[in-house]
């Protein structure tokens, strides 16, 4: 559902640009875009996200817990604010893997309409894919494609396969957070659960291989905070830098490397990496072996990261 109001921006000529608000609420994070745009044009206005973890527990329990939904409230609350001071006219709010997958996701939807006037969408994996490569391939060059857009998220990884438009797409619950809590006990974890991790990912890219080619693709474009976080260690960076990862090419053999590195670090080491964002201090070995696994099976000699995502897919399904 989108919730508009009766203001748009006036632009050259007749076209019309409108103050977009995205959210999108996944197992780890919620995010906000603010842009202005139209059919054609896109212009950021305000980016935030804010690790909320509101997957705590649901790959076992099936339910939110109190706490998760209490944290992901107080952050829309926030973004509320931001869009109003920010003149929104447009919101669209999505809730991905962790809400489809949860027996009470009533209590949360209710809250994020008392909180915004518009209650989220609980998108398909399918949906989710097609947004998530909406806005990744976007800015590409047409002579990349075909694409693989690999979406790796806290509780879901989403496989897209496309050019200009979207041929076929698949959704498999190996994100970071479920992969985290389903076979990581420890950090570092044992031999024994980065085994059992590896076998439960080859099955699930197994199993999507059957719907999308993922071996086709003549490009692949990974998205999302576990890509980005291997590609700033692939680059060498101090400290978490958008622009400098954006369109980066990360080989597959770094890509091997970093996971190999992180799977082996304590939770205070990998807090210490300056680029390392603490809420993903916990998750990024699983959602590096989940990378690392999907360049192995497609065979890609590298990834393009990609810092355009749902978010911005989101923004452009806004346009007018």
């Amino acid at each position: 559902m989108v919730a508009e109001r009766r203001l748009h921006f006036a632009t050259e000529g007749s076209t019309l640009v409108t103050r977009v608000a995205a959210i999108d609420c996944g197992t780890n994070s919620i995010r906000l875009l603010i842009a202005d745009v139209d059919s054609r044009n896109f212009r950021e206005i305000y980016r935030t996200m804010e690790i909320v973890r509101l997957g705590q527990g649901v790959d076992k329990n099936k339910e939110f817990h109190p706490d998760a939904i209490e944290r992901t409230l107080t952050a829309t609350r926030n973004f509320s604010s931001e869009i109003a001071r920010r003149g929104v006219t447009k919101i669209r709010f999505c809730a991905t893997s962790a809400t489809r997958d949860a027996k009470n996701r009533d209590l949360f939807i209710d809250g994020v309409h008392t909180i915004l006037g518009v209650k989220p969408e609980v998108i398909s994996g399918v949906e989710e894919a097609h947004l998530s490569f909406m806005g990744a391939t976007r800015e590409l060059h047409h002579s990349d494609s075909p694409f693989l857009v690999i979406d790796i998220g806290g509780g879901s990884t989403e496989f897209v396969f496309g050019d200009s438009e979207v041929r076929a797409a698949k959704s498999q619950n190996i994100g970071c957070v479920r992969m985290s809590e389903r076979h990581f006990t420890s950090a570092p974890p044992s031999k024994s659960e980065i085994d059992a991790a590896t076998a439960d990912i080859d099955q699930a890219i197994t199993d999507a291989a059957k719907e999308v080619p993922i071996t086709e693709a003549r490009s692949l474009v990974a998205v999302a905070g576990t890509a980005t976080t291997v590609a700033a260690a692939a680059l060498g960076l101090e400290a978490y830098d958008r622009n400098a990862i954006h369109v980066s090419r990360i080989s597959a053999s770094a890509t091997h490397h970093i996971s190999q590195t992180f799977l082996v670090k304590t939770r205070s080491e990998l807090a210490a990496l300056g680029y390392m964002h603490p809420g993903r201090v916990d998750v990024i070995a699983a959602g590096s072996l989940v990378l690392d696994r999907i360049m192995f099976h497609t065979g890609a000699d590298e990834f393009i990261a990609s810092e355009s995502d749902i978010l911005d897919g989101m923004a452009w399904s806004l346009a007018n």
